[in-house]
């Protein structure tokens, strides 16, 4: 069973770019852009790829940590306002080999616009739904 929604899979699946967030050794939080990316339904997870992964701040990042945050969103209207996306934080794997890779296990989905098709945020664990406004 998937955690995410068949929309919110369908919406991953249509974003050219996505941000993934990790945290150096000094605590600093690490922002970069992604447009190598996809869900992985074998295993219900977010990967993560790049040119030069294995040489970058967010590769050491998430292999000494464990942990990351990725998100995808968009502004399909400014009128009416309409924005949209989906955010996962979780376990991270720093995953070596010819393809090197970020893979992302979810623990906490927050998506907005998707499901809802408003402000309404549905706020959840990775391991069962819990719908939040806030």
């Amino acid at each position: 069973m998937s955690s995410f929604t068949q929309n919110e899979i369908d919406y991953l699946g249509s974003v050219l770019l996505g941000r993934i967030a990790t945290v150096g050794r000094d605590g600093t939080p690490h922002i970069a852009p992604v447009g190598m990316f996809s869900y992985n339904a074998d295993l219900d997870t977010i990967d993560v790829g790049g040119h030069d992964l294995r040489n970058t701040k967010k590769f050491r990042d998430a292999a000494r940590s464990g942990r990351a945050a990725f998100i995808v969103d968009d502004l399909p209207s400014t009128d009416p306002w309409q924005p949209r996306g989906v955010e996962v934080r979780g376990r991270a794997e720093a995953m070596e080999g010819p393809e090197p890779l970020i893979r992302i296990h979810p623990e906490r989905i927050v998506a907005w616009g998707i499901d809802t098709g408003s402000f309404q945020r549905n706020s959840r664990s990775a391991e069962g739904p819990e719908t939040s406004s806030k």
